[in-house]
């Protein structure tokens, strides 16, 4: 349902950048979602502070000073509030996260209709290690210990977590397994600054980036897939996937080649793709103890034939069946 929440104060220490800068034209680049008139009017009514006073539109910054904006209760966005337990102990949480719900605060619109509030009125210690898209569904690990949530993070950027992903995409891959090892990196979006997509082994923001994909099932003009990613680069498979010629069904912003579609002005946060996280394969932080945990994918992304598992249940540490 909407949600009315408290508003937020966005809150930092400025920089070098900001040095006599004026705080009005600050504000306008810093936050590009409001224009001129619309931050002169937040300032003149009181709702920007500079070291704890409200700032005057003509102010001129200085590197140091403490920058607040304080913006007033807004209505979020109808989501579905819900989630299920996968596993949990004293160290470690996993949620399954239905479509649509964001993972945590973000992209201006939602702050209190998320995942993270949700799970945290019932385990107060909860961290999120990793964060889904909002259009993606299945399994959230959270961290219930500073340590736990040290080592895991940890074993993430050492790529000793399997992560394996059901997805719909477009057309029918050329052969029934493959690997995709395009490089991701930040390219120019005519709504946003810059989003994340396919770039060129040369191009300054490029980093790495490994998919392993393997064909479920072919449904003529589409294709049911297990992705494995080895990285975590942001939104790595659809943008892989879209770059292999195959973007997944219904993606509002990666099209052929792993790029923003012309003209589209829908962020990355956008719904409407069928991608689902099913299984996490892990060694627990403190007992050592290797930990799978499956999320059963929703009806779309099930296989109608009986030619393979629905869910990896027996993977070894290199991933493999």
């Amino acid at each position: 349902m909407a949600h009315l929440n408290g508003g937020y104060a966005y809150s930092e220490e400025l920089g070098a950048a900001a040095a006599a800068r004026n705080v009005v034209e600050y504000l306008v680049q810093r936050y590009p979602s409001a224009g001129y008139e619309e931050w002169l009017t937040r300032v003149i009514s009181g709702r920007v502070l500079l070291n704890g006073i409200p700032a005057s539109p003509d102010a001129i910054l200085l590197p140091g000073q403490k920058l607040v904006w304080r913006r007033p209760p807004w209505e979020e966005p109808e989501v579905p509030l819900a989630f299920a337990v996968l596993y949990h102990d004293e160290f470690l949480l996993a949620v399954a996260k239905p479509t649509g719900l964001p993972t945590t605060p973000g992209g201006g619109l939602f702050m209190e209709n998320t995942l993270l509030t949700l799970v945290r009125r019932r385990y107060s210690d909860a961290n999120p290690l990793h964060r889904l898209g909002r259009g993606t569904s299945g399994a959230v690990l959270f961290a219930r210990a500073p340590g736990t949530f040290a080592k895991v993070s940890q074993a993430w950027s050492r790529r000793e977590v399997l992560k394996r992903y059901r997805v719909l995409v477009v057309g029918s891959p050329a052969t029934d397994e493959f690997d995709i090892d395009v490089p991701i990196g930040k390219v120019p979006h005519t709504f946003l600054k810059t989003v994340h997509a396919a770039v060129p082994d040369n191009d300054v923001t490029a980093k790495t980036a490994q998919s392993h994909v393997r064909v479920l099932e072919r449904r003529g003009d589409h294709s049911l897939v297990d992705v494995q990613i080895v990285t975590g680069r942001p939104h790595q498979i659809r943008i892989h996937m879209a770059a292999a010629g195959h973007p997944l069904v219904g993606d509002p912003l990666y099209g052929l080649g792993g790029i923003p579609l012309t003209g589209s002005q829908i962020p990355p946060g956008g719904v409407g793709y069928f991608l689902h996280s099913a299984f996490l394969g892990f060694s627990h932080p403190v007992t050592k103890k290797w930990i799978e945990i499956t999320c059963f994918p929703p009806p779309i992304l099930r296989t109608t034939i009986q030619t393979h598992k629905e869910v990896p249940t027996s993977l070894n540490k290199s991933g493999v069946y």
